[in-house]
């Protein structure tokens, strides 16, 4: 894998040196396995408190590993080096709920009154999930899991709420099997999932209409679809609360960390007390 790369795509600090030199713009998914990767929203600060608040009430879909002082892009925590305006790769502006661009990097729309969440993203137990033998055929066919807006509701908090967004992963029974008991001990990453098989039962009406319009979204025969709670549930409530300015990840650029996946510190950010 090294040899597509004129950096160490292992390394999280060498791949975060390389979306900020511009030298990397793809997916992160497949990129410095070992360590997690999260899902970033950027909120006014006169809106934080409710964010936080509606991450605590929703812990499957937005478990927090970081929050950042208002007016800085920094959370020393996650990567000593990371600059939240520049290490993502892909940003999404949106303002009063609609999206109005998509920079590769925000420095100049950087305001003394923003505050930055990390919330855990599945991105991070793939490779565990390879790891116990479990084939994910989007990364073989170099895709990412689709996304699913879903008819099941999220408990809101001040201006936040809206439905649960789930990312999806065709897989084969055994496999799926492998998967749930794999994933479930990492609540930090979404944990198990929250459904499989019928997507109509949560209210997912065609598997080829994706939330963000990208992922694999066919089926073979023989596989069943996965779904995992998503970080995009953020996104998805901050658009319906017409926040006046909100910055998160673009698809499947993500926020990559210092934090080992294996680690019991990581594993055990969502019972400790969140870095910030």
């Amino acid at each position: 894998m090294s040899n597509a790369f004129d950096f160490n795509p292992e390394s999280p600090r060498a791949v975060r040196q390389a979306i900020r030199s511009g030298r990397f713009r793809g997916f992160t998914n497949g990129l410095a396995s070992g360590f997690v990767q999260g899902n970033l929203m950027i909120v006014p600060a006169a809106q934080a408190d409710d964010f936080a608040a509606y991450c605590a009430l929703n812990p499957q879909a937005l478990p927090v590993l970081g929050r950042s002082e208002p007016g800085s892009p920094h959370i020393p925590a996650l990567g000593a080096d990371l600059d939240l305006r520049t290490d993502v790769g892909g940003y999404m502006v949106f303002r009063d709920g609609e999206l109005s661009d998509t920079p590769h990097e925000i420095s100049e729309l950087w305001r003394d009154d923003l505050v930055a969440f990390v919330l855990g993203c599945s991105f991070s137990f793939e490779g565990v999930l390879q790891q116990h033998g479990v084939r994910l055929r989007h990364l073989d066919e170099g895709q990412v899991s689709a996304m699913y807006v879903t008819g099941l509701p999220t408990q809101p908090s001040g201006v936040f709420g809206g439905p649960l967004v789930v990312s999806m992963r065709a897989l084969r029974a055994a496999d799926a099997i492998r998967a749930i008991s794999v994933s479930a001990g990492y609540p930090q990453f979404h944990g198990a999932p929250v459904h499989l098989g019928q997507p109509g039962l949560i209210g997912i009406g065609d598997l080829a209409q994706s939330y963000g319009g990208h992922g694999l979204t066919q089926l073979h025969e023989d596989e069943l679809p996965v779904f995992w709670a998503c970080g995009a549930t953020a996104q998805l409530a901050a658009r319906q609360a017409r926040l006046p300015l909100c910055i998160t990840h673009y698809k499947a650029h993500m926020v990559v960390t210092d934090l080992p996946v294996h680690a019991s510190g990581a594993i055990s950010l969502n019972k400790k007390e969140i870095p910030s």
